[in-house]
């Protein structure tokens, strides 16, 4: 019995030197999966910064291709065909009917730099600027729709015609004509 005992303390010892060699290769697996666990949060934080900079790259590539083809469309057309291009839209489109339409919208449709419309209005247009010339359009339907809807009331001819503000189209119509819409309305409906 003495010799079992002896035998199975033996076994104890063994065991307890292995349960304590696994627990040191347990703690020492623990450390390099926390290690390990972290390098990759890391790896994945950088993948996603590189991701996102590469969809930077990107959308910073296709603004700068459509700059320059804008640029390039700019110097190749001359003041009479760009001028010829802005009259079709702006007249054929009725655009100026928009209150948001301005010279940036307009610069933008036909593809050029407003520095570019800036300068072909100075040169080639009795307006001498976008604006000037998208307002002339909104007074001209301004003119007519007073002329032909007599019952409409001054703020509903101004919007209709694209004028963010009644007192805008008031002094374009007096700055033009030396009259307000209301006496300008009067001219033409005083025989009805």
């Amino acid at each position: 019995m003495a010799d079992n005992q002896k035998q199975l303390q033996a076994e104890n010892e063994q065991l307890r030197a292995e349960n304590a060699e696994l627990r040191k290769q347990l703690d020492y697996t623990r450390e390099q999966f926390v290690r390990l666990m972290h390098r990759n949060l890391d790896l994945t934080d950088r993948i996603e910064d590189y991701m996102q900079f590469r969809q930077r790259v990107e959308v910073a590539r296709e603004l700068i291709d459509m700059n320059l083809e804008r640029i390039q469309n700019a110097d190749l057309r001359d003041d009479g065909q760009l001028m010829a291009i802005v009259e079709t839209k702006v007249e054929g489109e009725r655009l100026h009917l928009d209150p948001d339409f301005d010279a940036t919208a307009l610069a933008k449709l036909v593809g050029v730099s407003k520095e570019r419309l800036d300068k072909l209005f100075r040169n080639k247009s009795m307006y001498r600027t976008p604006e000037a010339y998208i307002d002339n359009f909104r007074l001209l339907s301004a003119m007519r729709l007073l002329r032909e809807k007599p019952n409409y009331n001054i703020a509903s001819i101004a919007e209709d015609s694209g004028f963010k503000h009644v007192r805008t189209m008031q002094r374009k119509l007096v700055d033009a004509l030396g009259l307000t819409p209301a006496e300008y309305r009067a001219l033409y409906t005083r025989d009805l």
